[in-house]
């Protein structure tokens, strides 16, 4: 049986914690919290599914992704190789990302099998397509990759 996101960052924390690596540490335990807040969520210790776990993971991502643009606009480049050292043992824990011709080619998929031929299916073509690759590939690169098809 594969191991939930929880337990697997709750090793990870003991290791990280044994091999005296504060930045992975850091980084393990602001995930973890976020866990279990989610967990606690609407009052119940209830067992996080796949694809929220996926949410968590991406939206924590993404939080590190601003905050490496906000505090590189700010010089800071102290708090930006922290943010930075977060964001890819966070990215340790994705899928591996897909590329722009994989994304494209999914979309097109997408685009073929809802006969979408005008701008007016743009909504549902990113639905279906955002669903189908969550977590694989950035919201705003699907919306613009399906915008420049239907256009």
């Amino acid at each position: 049986m594969e191991m939930s996101l929880k337990s697997t960052i709750e090793s990870e924390i003991k290791q990280a914690m044994l091999n005296k690596d504060k930045d992975r540490l850091r980084a393990l335990r602001a995930i973890k919290s976020q866990i279990l807040l989610a967990e606690t969520e609407k009052g119940g210790g209830r067992k996080l599914s796949k694809e929220v776990e996926l949410r968590l993971l991406t939206k924590a991502a993404k939080q590190r992704k601003d905050s490496i643009a906000v505090f590189e606009a700010q010089g800071r480049d102290d708090l930006v190789s922290i943010e930075k050292s977060e964001l890819e043992v966070i990215e340790h824990f994705l899928p591996k990302q897909l590329s722009e011709e994989e994304i494209e080619a999914e979309v097109k998929v997408v685009i073929e099998e809802i006969a979408a031929t005008k701008p007016q299916d743009m909504g549902k073509v990113i639905g279906i397509s955002a669903k189908r690759m969550a977590g694989k590939a950035n919201g705003k690169l699907i919306s613009t990759i399906v915008k420049k098809l239907l256009s």
